[in-house]
């Protein structure tokens, strides 16, 4: 049975969609419940302004989120490439659309994400989403809020779902742990030690295969470390890597003119 890596993270295959938000204070709230919770893709349906000091203002420390905002002329380019689309409403239709509250749609999006991208979409502040853009979601969404006063601020819209999202993902990750366990499986995080001795095996073997030039690629380790580090590689990978740069390197050396000699 394959060993599940532990350090995948499914919030990063959830999307959260606003469509013409008219606040650009608004966006900035969003993107810092999306980052409070641990997602990070945001796209944009032609706000009203953006970017924005005040959505940066709002934004608390998300500002990367906000940085990385994909903008987009219209709601089918910006679910264009997602195979699960929820649109949140809290009002009901006439038409009845296949319906799920907060809690079941981060139970989808769990379900989904390990294999594909899912949206969530939300309307403009006094409207709302369109019947025609709900024609383009799979499910319509609802928060069970109080009937008599049910309509929240985007934002806190946004932050109850993503919010769910999280337990549904922390949910996921103890699931996992658990099968791990039963199957043998034990996840030990290399250490500083073991991640430090990589990096210099790394650094070693790209020079090996004349892929890097350490007089020109200052920062080429810094973003290499950046990336192994948010892999929160376990013991047996790092091994696995380490066998790779091992195989390269003899390889490189059989490839020299005194090998071929001998």
């Amino acid at each position: 049975m394959p060993e599940k890596n532990m350090s995948v993270n499914l919030l990063d295959n959830i999307r959260v969609v606003l469509v013409e938000t008219s606040h650009p204070g608004n966006i900035g709230g969003v993107a810092r419940a999306m980052k409070n919770m641990g997602l990070s893709q945001l796209y944009l349906v032609n706000p009203n302004e953006f970017p924005s000091h005040a959505a940066s203002s709002r934004a608390s420390g998300a500002g990367d989120v906000l940085a990385n905002a994909q903008v987009c002329d219209s709601l089918q380019d910006a679910i264009a490439d997602c195979d699960m689309v929820v649109g949140a409403s809290a009002r009901l239709r006439k038409v009845a659309w296949p319906q799920l509250d907060v809690r079941q749609t981060a139970e989808l999006a769990m379900s989904k994400a390990s294999h594909s991208t899912m949206a969530m979409v939300f309307g403009r502040e006094d409207s709302g989403l369109s019947n025609a853009e709900l024609d383009l979601c799979h499910y319509l969404a609802h928060i069970p809020s109080n009937p008599e006063y049910s309509s929240l601020n985007l934002a806190a819209a946004v932050q109850v779902f993503c919010y769910e999202c999280r337990i549904a993902w922390l949910a996921e990750q103890a699931v996992d742990k658990q099968d791990n366990e039963a199957s043998g499986y034990k996840f030990e995080q290399a250490s500083s030690v073991q991640m430090e001795g990589f990096y210099a095996h790394l650094h070693q073997t790209l020079i090996d295969i004349e892929f890097l030039d350490p007089e020109k690629n200052a920062r080429f380790m810094r973003r290499m470390r950046r990336l192994y580090n948010r892999a929160e590689l376990d013991v047996k990978e790092l091994d696995i890597l380490r066998g790779i740069l091992t195989a390269t390197q003899r390889q490189v050396r059989l490839q020299t003119p005194e090998a071929k000699n001998v």
